[in-house]
């Protein structure tokens, strides 16, 4: 497995995520397929199914000293997103923060890409540390992280207590300042 390099968001055809990532994997690259499970009904049945957190794409790590000619020809792969023919990589913070959430226990699903809003820092539990964006929905507090060359985004549900405005390091349980 080529460990080396950075990462990449791959622009692939949506429902062929998995199988495009498996041939990856076969090639010897490195991708990441983040995931959420959703309840799907039918008429006769209710399923468990695990969908991309962003669909039509997916994450490899890349050396772009290499040939990329092997990454570009896998079925399912349409490019690698960038500024006109330039790749751009996405900062490894952010693939790991979203590789947190995914692992962690919590439920997280896509969210709309968001360009305002408090940033925020989760201060206590396996997600300690995550930076991002405050969201509220249906009096639930979610933290809203983004991959911003995608513009898209995944939510995580959090206790309000333990969101803290970024950069501050103690919670706000009293008053910031004292006289």
């Amino acid at each position: 497995m080529l460990s080396c390099g950075e990462w990449y968001a791959l622009q692939v055809y949506q429902r062929l995520e998995k199988f495009t990532a498996l041939l990856l994997n076969q090639k010897g690259f490195d991708p990441f397929l983040p995931a959420y499970t959703v309840k799907r009904r039918w008429s006769d049945r209710v399923k468990v199914v695990e969908q991309p957190l962003f669909p039509g794409y997916l994450f490899c790590r890349l050396d772009l000293q290499q040939r990329l000619l092997p990454v570009l020809t896998t079925p399912g792969v349409i490019s690698i997103v960038g500024t006109g023919r330039e790749p751009i990589a996405i900062p490894e913070s952010e693939i790991e923060a979203v590789r947190r959430i995914v692992r962690s226990a919590t439920s997280a699903e896509p969210w709309p890409y968001l360009r305002c809003g408090d940033r925020v820092t989760i201060s206590d539990g396996p997600l300690r540390g995550i930076e991002g964006i405050l969201a509220e929905m249906k009096n639930a507090c979610k933290v809203v992280v983004s991959i911003h060359l995608l513009q898209r985004s995944v939510a995580v549900v959090v206790v309000r207590e333990i969101v803290l405005p970024r950069n501050v390091a103690r919670p706000l349980t009293g008053p910031l300042w004292t006289d």
